[in-house]
C-alpha cells in the first residue's frame, strides 16, 4: 500500500445488545474443512441451506423473536460479498454441526504487535477459497461480547442469493459456531492457521470439540492469554475432519502465545518480546533460521523488529498487504484497546471498512 491514497469506508455499528490459514497448495490427503463438530464421534446432519436448525424442512417453524431480530440486522457491505449481522440472545456453543465444504487452498498469516502498550493490534490474513464472508457481532448472556469473521460457505451459503432464501437465512443462525478469527470485549483476539501436521492431546475425561469451535469457547470465556490457554487445556481438539491447525492469542495487556499440538501434547510458545508472528509452519519444531526462510514470516518479523513491535491500524493493514497471497480473502486488524476493526476483502486495500466493538466490558 505504501503511501497510496486510501478510501476508508466507516461503518460504526450501534449495537444495543453489546452493552455488554500452508502456502496455498491443496490440503493434505484425507483432510477437509476445519471441524465444526462439538463432540467426537458421528456428526449430525448439516444445518446448511435446505435444512432448518432442527432438521425440519425450511419454513415449517416460525422463527423466535430473537432469531427474527438477528436476521433483521443482516446487512451487505460490499460485493466480495461481505455481510454483517448482530446475533440476538444466546446460543449453545457446544451444539453439534457438520462442515458442508472441502476447500482447495489453505494458508494464513497472523501477527500480534504490542510495542505501543496503549494501542496493541492483531493482524490476520485469511487465505482460503473465495466464498462469502460475514462479520458477526455476538453478546451471549453467559459470555463476553465479541466480533468474529465467518466463512459462511461452511453453512452452505455460496452466493448473495443464498442470503435471501429462507433456508440460507436460517442457516446463518448457526454462524456463532464458526469463528475463523475474532476479538472479544476484553480485547482478547484468537486466530488459526494450518500446519503440515498436528497430533492433538486426547484425554478420555475431557469433552472433545471441533477445531473451530474451540475458538468460540475462547472468545466467550477468556479475557487473557492465560485464560485462553486454560480453555484449550479443558478440551480435546478434534482434527479428524479438519486440516491440522495451530492457534495464536493476544490480549489487551500485551501478552501473546501460539498453541500447537505435537506428539499428542499441547505445546505453548509465549511471545517473548513486543511482537509475535505465525504463518503455516510449526514454531515448536522449527528454528529461527528456518522460520525466516518463509517469505511471509520474514517480512512480518523484519518489519516488526525494526518498529519495536509498534504498528498503527493503517500500518498493520499495510503489513497484511505485503504478505497477501493470490487467495487472500480478507485482511483484518483488531484494535485491542480501541475496539476498532479494520477489514479489507478480496485484497482491495484501497477500501478498508471500519467497525467497532465496545471493549473493556464485563460479562453479560
Amino acid at each position: 500500500m505504501g503511501n497510496a491514497s486510501r478510501t476508508t469506508v466507516t461503518l460504526v455499528l450501534a449495537v444495543a445488545a453489546l452493552a455488554a490459514c500452508g502456502t496455498g497448495g491443496a490440503p493434505p490427503a484425507g483432510r477437509s474443512a476445519p471441524s465444526l463438530a462439538a463432540d467426537g464421534g458421528a456428526l449430525s446432519p448439516s444445518p446448511g441451506v435446505g435444512r432448518t436448525m432442527n432438521g425440519a424442512s425450511p419454513g415449517r417453524e416460525a422463527l423466535s423473536r430473537e432469531q427474527a431480530a438477528t436476521l433483521a440486522t443482516l446487512r451487505k457491505v460490499d460485493d466480495h460479498p461481505l455481510w454483517t449481522m448482530t446475533f440476538q440472545g444466546g446460543y449453545d456453543r457446544l451444539a453439534t454441526a457438520a462442515p458442508t465444504l472441502t476447500p482447495d487452498t489453505f494458508g494464513c498469516s497472523l501477527f500480534a504487535a504490542h510495542g505501543d502498550p496503549a494501542a496493541p493490534v492483531f493482524g490476520r490474513n485469511f487465505d482460503f477459497d473465495h466464498q462469502p464472508a460475514l462479520l458477526l457481532f455476538t453478546s451471549p448472556p453467559d459470555g463476553y461480547a465479541s466480533v468474529s469473521m465467518v466463512d459462511v460457505s461452511y453453512l452452505g451459503l455460496r452466493s448473495d442469493a443464498d442470503f435471501t432464501t429462507d433456508a440460507g437465512r436460517r442457516a446463518l443462525l448457526r454462524a456463532p459456531l464458526l469463528p475463523f478469527d475474532g476479538m472479544n470485549a476484553k480485547g482478547l483476539v484468537v486466530g488459526m492457521a494450518t500446519v503440515p501436521e498436528a497430533k492433538p492431546t486426547f484425554d478420555g475425561k475431557r469433552r472433545t470439540v471441533g477445531s473451530l469451535r474451540v475458538q468460540r469457547l475462547v472468545l466467550d470465556e477468556a479475557a487473557t492469554v492465560d485464560e485462553a490457554i486454560a480453555v484449550f487445556s479443558r478440551y480435546n481438539v478434534d482434527f479428524s475432519d479438519s486440516p491440522p491447525l495451530h492457534y495464536m492469542f493476544a490480549d489487551a495487556q500485551g501478552r501473546s502465545a501460539v498453541v500447537e499440538f505435537s506428539g499428542g501434547e499441547m505445546v505453548v510458545r509465549r511471545g517473548e518480546g513486543p511482537w509475535q508472528a505465525m504463518t503455516n509452519f510449526t514454531l515448536a519444531t522449527s528454528t529461527e533460521e528456518s522460520r525466516r526462510a518463509d517469505q511471509r514470516y520474514r517480512t512480518l518479523s523484519e518489519a516488526l523488529e525494526s518498529s519495536g513491535g509498534k504498528a498503527s491500524g493503517d500500518r498493520a493493514m499495510e503489513l497484511l498487504a505485503d504478505v497477501r497471497q493470490a487467495h487472500t480473502q480478507w485482511s483484518i486488524v483488531y484494535g485491542q484497546k480501541s475496539g476498532e476493526v479494520r477489514l479489507a476483502t478480496g485484497q482491495r486495500y484501497d477500501t478498508v471498512h471500519r467497525f467497532r466493538l465496545p471493549v473493556g466490558l464485563p460479562v453479560g
